[in-house]
């Protein structure tokens, strides 16, 4: 045992000199799988409008807030008359204002119009395009999310960063949650002549605005996540657990 305590040493000497690089690395991991993978690697993006307004609250939870409510009542304790009503008296100056609540439902909900984002206000939007994807059947334009495949970027996650940029012409208002994908499938091709690819899924967000100009596409809309599923029958399941959406 002891004999072999110096062979040890040195070999962890020699291990400790020698330069190493970082287990994490984005880049050498892409390479990597590039070079490995049976087929490509696409990133798509899931851009997201958040709601802006609250969402109504559900029967019950209304009827069970009205019961918590109406039992703590009876229970509170009670203050002298003088006391609460200088509580209710309030200001008749200049600076008071009547608050007249936005309507709900806006025109867009009206007609449907699937192109603006002044619609289901206290709902996630989703952007979908309508064109050329990748792995499409015959090169026939489908409804799909921006995309782009992967080329030469460092990381993936430049790679959906440029896919989102040249629909929208620039990235001034989105945000990207986090570096990593937020899911990733592969997808098997009917036809025997093409090769299988994975699509990894970024998630992006609207900031600051109400409208893009938006490119590259034959069309696109802004769609619930009840009406995004109707666009892809084939993958309801896989997206019904992707997009958690609470409301």
């Amino acid at each position: 045992m002891l004999s072999r305590l110096p062979a040890t040493v040195s070999l962890l000497c020699r291990s400790l000199r020698e330069p190493r690089g970082f287990s994490s690395s984005a880049s050498s991991v892409l390479a990597s799988s590039k070079e490995t993978a049976d087929g490509k690697l696409v990133a798509s993006v899931l851009f997201e409008r958040l709601p802006i307004v609250i969402p109504k609250i559900h029967p019950v939870v209304y009827a069970f807030q009205e019961f918590s409510f109406r039992w703590r009542q009876q229970y509170r304790r009670q203050y002298p008359e003088e006391v609460l009503g200088k509580a209710d008296a309030r200001g008749k100056g200049d600076y008071h204002i009547d608050y007249v609540p936005a309507p709900r439902i806006t025109e867009a909900d009206k007609t449907n119009d699937r192109k603006s984002l002044q619609r289901a206000l206290d709902n996630k939007l989703y952007l979908l395009l309508y064109g050329n994807a990748y792995g499409a059947l015959d090169g026939k334009p489908v409804w799909h999310f921006p995309e782009k495949v992967y080329e030469n970027e460092e990381t993936m996650r430049l790679c959906a960063e440029a896919a989102l940029k040249s629909v929208l012409g620039g990235l001034d208002h989105t945000y990207f949650v986090g570096n990593a994908p937020m899911a990733h499938m592969a997808v098997e091709q009917t036809d025997s002549s093409a090769s299988p690819f994975k699509r990894f899924f970024f998630k992006s967000q609207v900031v600051g605005t109400t409208k893009y100009h938006i490119g590259k596409c034959k069309d696109f809309a802004w769609v619930t996540k009840d009406e995004l599923l109707e666009y892809f029958p084939e993958n309801k399941d896989f997206f019904n657990k992707m997009i958690i959406h609470i409301r």
